[in-house]
């Protein structure tokens, strides 16, 4: 058999449409596997987030619940200018599309600000980590009180008045003051030195050198 007849054995016109028909179906079962998903998940179908910031968490839950979406509070956080309970972030954000039953969590504003304790600070650290560490918690720091002690040590901390220790929780917006030695001490806080060379000469009547310490007997009995 020659190359003609070969080829013209296997592309006969039966052979040539079957490929075609395979072909065919083939291209019919992807765009209807592409199809039958997009049916399944909706695709292109969406409920749009609404701004939910700054509204009571009761209103915010009975908006999304007529738009078929769930609620729930992921945290909280602390705005002094805002009322409590109302919502300060929300995930995901406004404007955003999501499915019918997806869950949007908030951030809720709470009713008293956040306490944190007192870092071990007093009488165990200076001035400048004392602040840092305050300041890096959050805390705000009013004017330094000046102590008698070493200098820009600190020796105790303030708040609205009082005094508080190390582990005392205190609200995060109460200003802290910083009681700090002045590198001054009081006169009671002097302590008279004693010069170990120094000694005393003591005399006698004559004018001799005799010993400071001088052993006294029991004079004789009279007889």
């Amino acid at each position: 058999m020659n190359a003609k007849k070969f080829f013209k054995k296997v592309c006969n016109r039966f052979l040539l449409l079957n490929l075609l028909a395979m072909v065919v179906v083939v291209v019919l079962l992807c765009l209807g596997v592409g199809y039958g998903l997009d049916l399944y998940t909706h695709h292109g179908e969406g409920i749009e987030v609404p701004e939910l910031k700054g509204m009571r968490y009761q209103k915010a839950r009975l908006l999304l619940e007529e738009k078929g979406l769930n609620i729930v509070v992921s945290d909280s956080g602390y705005n002094k200018t805002l009322p409590a309970d109302c919502i300060l972030a929300q995930m995901p954000g406004h404007g955003q599309k999501v499915k019918e039953g997806h869950t949007i969590y908030v951030t809720v504003n709470s009713p008293s600000s956040p306490t944190f304790a007192i870092p071990d600070i007093v009488d165990n650290s200076s001035l400048r980590e004392a602040e840092a560490k305050l300041t890096a918690m959050g805390f705000r720091l009013a004017p330094t009180q000046r102590v008698t002690g070493e200098k820009d040590w600190v020796y105790g901390i303030l708040c609205r008045g009082r005094r508080v220790s190390n582990g005392d929780r205190v609200p995060i917006d109460y200003p802290l003051t910083l009681m700090v030695g002045s590198g001054a001490y009081d006169d009671t806080d002097s302590i008279d030195y004693v010069d170990s060379n120094y000694s005393m000469d003591v005399t006698d009547e004559g004018g001799n050198d005799v010993d400071e310490f001088v052993e006294v007997t029991e004079p004789p009995a009279a007889e």
